[in-house]
């Protein structure tokens, strides 16, 4: 009793001793999947307790034990793939409750423990291949999962496999690798997988065994690795369990294999027979196979086939007891370059025949189908797509006695070019001429068709009138816009990705009577408003046809700034979509802002401003000319004064002025003043503003005659604008003006603007003409002496 609490003591320490050295795995994205792999790890290192997935695969990892993984109940997938595996402590997995996906392969697990998995309800799939059992443990391991979908088991060690190895597993999609009866109990079984290599290369008996127990006829079988060159007597033992679809994978065989083969399930209801992968030892001598019944057999598919010595494999033409009864055949990818005429005959119930991906010609084509006699009356599908045709009128000539033909698939093909006219099947509806190098089309395409898929050649244009048409595809082509919708009454899907289309509308795809599905993503879209407005409708269901592809594959290849951008979610301001309403409405705004602008401009005076700044521009323009004023001065003043009051100035103050006069007093005899009126003085055809600026210019001084009609007066103000420059103006100074009031008239009269005039005003004295008359002498005295004193100063 102490020599064992001893030596669970040293267990426990060295247990702790290998906690103490766990290390660190902190590779896990967003996601919660931590990537450990490949990281040298001698024990499972810690890692969060959120994570969803752990992969450990190729470490170093020989033990995992029972607290390795405890916290990890949100855990999903563990896998520990390719590492030194050899010890698993029986209560290891029992935290991880939400466990879907478990990977032990690749280790060194001698034994299978039933305790792993007690508490793995939520397990759905779970790989234990290449592990060194002999068996899968002394009672079932597998009996609380009973989510498990898919199980892979087995290895080098592995020799039987009993009854009840795999109960409490009902409901398996597949099986990869067993005494008798194991499977007897699951079901439904989708599938079964055998991959026979290692002991089982010759101990077919498991085989035998495993499709013994599929008692239902519809799950296939599926054997990998194969190698049929001894016999396979176990097989007839499968075939008369109903078995009725069996695949072959990497299948190596012999003569004798084939022999052995065929008389193993003679008679029996095998429908399918698939082999992928397939290498010829033999000659093909199978004739003493000759006698067995295979009238069961609907199918044969042959794929990726060798013929290791070709040039010494015989004829087929043995095989007539085989060949007569399957209505479908497929030899895909296995250098085939001519089927002899002679073999064409044997398939007598032929209704489907795939050569695609070989070596056929235009030549050994004509041979294969018998010059086009119509060998194979039978036949509706024919593919001969990945093959070296080059004749399109050849094609249509072999095929058109095929009263039956419906498909006809001949894509991956050298085809430049289409004939003016073909012959067809009457009954021919589906046409494939997909990737090969056609430039146009012609009327040699059949007017039955209704579907025809002209992807990824070179067409420009498609214009052909096809009425039965149902689908069109023309994805990868060089078309700019949608083919005429009216040459296809019945088109219901239009495939036209990957081409040069910049836009369609709505009347484009109303001219399609019937479409529903439209294609036509990856193209170098124009993204203007209507296209933009009809796509983004299409897309939320508001149009007839439905965008099949998704709004992500319709981008924006222009404008440059909509690059990259996905048509269905650009926002296109109003000032690009409606462009003359928006012009409109600006010029609207524009000028309804404009009309304030000036009514406002009018109120402050700023037209006035204006004017000054004109005025003052021009002014200085003519500097030269007011150096020489003194020379160009013609007038003693310039009267300034409204029409109303034009006869005070005629008849008082140009007789007074103008007329010469007595002696008033004065030690002289007064000259004389020269006056200038607007009626009389100013140059007729000129514009006024030149005549009065010109005026004022040439005048010493300007009299303005103030009175309401003056101030009411719009040629007066413009006069008195200029008057109110030149006080501005320094080489005049302020008694440039005189201002004589007819009436009464205070400065509050006078417009605001004219602060320097209302300064004056306010400061200057000025004339008023005197009511009474006897006062009138000493007025027009004070007048005359204001101008020659302007003379007097000046000379």
């Amino acid at each position: 009793m102490e020599l064992l609490t001893n030596l669970y003591l040293l267990l426990f320490l060295s247990f702790a001793m290998c906690r103490g050295q766990r290390s660190s795995c902190d590779r896990c994205d967003p996601r919660l999947a931590c990537n450990c792999s490949h990281a040298g790890y001698t024990l499972v290192p810690t890692v969060t307790d959120r994570a969803l997935t752990l992969d450990l695969s190729f470490n170093d990892i020989a033990v995992v034990t029972g607290g390795d993984l405890t916290g990890h109940e949100k855990l999903r997938i563990l896998i520990l793939h390719c590492n030194r595996l050899s010890e698993i402590h029986p209560t290891a997995f029992d935290s991880l409750w939400s466990l879907e996906q478990l990977d032990l392969s690749d280790n060194q697990l001698t034994a299978i423990n039933h305790r792993w998995f007690s508490n793995l309800g939520a397990l759905q799939e779970l790989n234990l291949l290449h592990n060194p059992y002999s068996c899968l443990g002394s009672r079932p391991v597998l009996q609380m999962l009973v989510r498990l979908r898919r199980l892979m088991f087995g290895g080098p060690a592995l020799e039987e496999l009993r009854r009840g190895d795999l109960s409490g597993v009902s409901q398996l999609e597949e099986l990869t690798v067993y005494e008798s009866g194991a499977l007897a109990d699951v079901w439904p079984l989708g599938r079964v997988t055998l991959s026979l290599h290692g002991p089982f290369l010759t101990n077919l008996a498991l085989a035998s065994d495993v499709i013994r127990d599929v008692s239902y006829p519809e799950t296939p079988i599926i054997l990998k690795d194969l190698h049929l060159n001894q016999s396979i007597q176990p097989f007839r033992e499968m075939a008369r369990r109903r078995v009725r679809k069996i695949t072959f994978c990497n299948l190596s065989v012999s003569d004798k294999g084939i022999v052995d083969f065929l008389e193993a399930v003679d008679g029996e209801p095998i429908t399918s027979l698939f082999m992928d992968g397939v290498t010829l030892i033999g000659e093909g001598r199978w004739e003493s196979a000759r006698f067995t019944d295979h009238k069961n057999i609907d199918e044969f598919f042959l794929r990726n086939v060798v013929v290791l010595n070709v040039f010494q494999f015989t004829s087929l033409l043995q095989l007539g007891f085989l060949l007569q009864y399957p209505r479908k055949v497929s030899i895909i990818n296995s250098q085939v370059f001519v089927m002899p005429c002679a073999t064409t005959h044997l398939l007598l119930n032929l209704q489907y025949l795939d050569l695609s991906d070989n070596l056929l010609t235009d030549l050994t084509l004509t041979e294969t189908l018998c010059n086009g006699d119509g060998t194979l009356k039978d036949l509706r599908v024919l593919n001969v797509s990945g093959n070296a045709l080059k004749s399109l009128s050849t094609v249509s000539r072999l095929v058109t006695n095929l009263s039956k033909l419906t498909h006809l698939d001949v894509s991956r093909n050298g085809f430049i070019s289409m004939p003016g006219g073909c012959s067809w099947p009457s009954t021919l509806q589906y046409l494939n001429i997909s990737w090969a190098k056609l430039t146009t089309v012609s009327p040699c395409l059949p007017k039955t068709l209704e579907v025809l898929d002209l992807s990824n050649n070179d067409l420009k244009a498609f214009i052909l009138n096809l009425p039965s048409l149902r689908e069109l595809h023309l994805s990868g082509n060089k078309l700019q816009s949608l083919p005429p919708g009216w040459m296809f009454p019945n088109l219901q899907t239009l495939t036209i990705q990957s081409n040069t289309l910049n836009m369609f509308t709505r009347s484009d795809l109303q001219a399609y009577p019937r479409l529903q599905d439209l294609w036509a993503g990856q193209n170098k879209f124009v993204c203007s408003c209507d296209f933009v407005y009809f796509l983004q409708s299409a897309i939320k269901g508001g149009e007839d046809v439905h965008l099949s592809d998704g709004e992500d594959a319709y981008v924006c290849d222009s404008p440059l700034y909509l690059q990259g951008d996905p048509a269905g979610r650009v926002r296109l301001s109003v000032v690009v979509c409606r462009r003359v309403l928006f012009v409109s409405v600006s010029c609207v705004v524009a000028l309804i802002i404009g009309v304030l602008v000036c009514v406002l401009l009018w109120r402050l005076h700023a037209f006035w401003y204006l004017r000054m700044m004109w005025a003052w521009l021009k002014a200085k323009r003519s500097s030269r000319r007011r150096q020489r004023r003194e020379e160009l001065l013609s007038y003693d003043a310039f009267v300034s004064y409204s029409e109303r009051d034009a006869s005070w100035v005629e008849n008082f103050l140009v007789p007074e002025l103008e007329e010469p006069r007595e002696n008033d007093g004065d030690s002289l005899n007064p000259r004389p003043l020269t006056l200038c009126l607007h009626k009389r003085d100013f140059l007729p055809g000129h514009w006024i503003v030149d005549n009065i600026m010109s005026a004022m210019e040439r005048s010493r001084r300007t009299v303005f005659i103030l009175s309401e009609n003056f101030v009411q007066s719009e040629w007066c103000r413009y006069e008195l604008d200029f008057s109110h420059f030149q006080l501005f103006d320094g080489e005049t100074g302020s008694d440039a003006a005189l201002l004589i009031l007819l009436e009464p008239l205070s400065k509050d009269d006078i417009p605001k603007r004219f602060c320097k005039l209302r300064k004056l005003m306010s400061s200057t004295t000025y004339l008023e003409w005197p009511q009474e008359e006897e006062r009138s002498g000493e007025f027009w005295r004070k007048v005359r002496n204001a101008l020659r004193d302007e003379e007097e100063e000046e000379g």
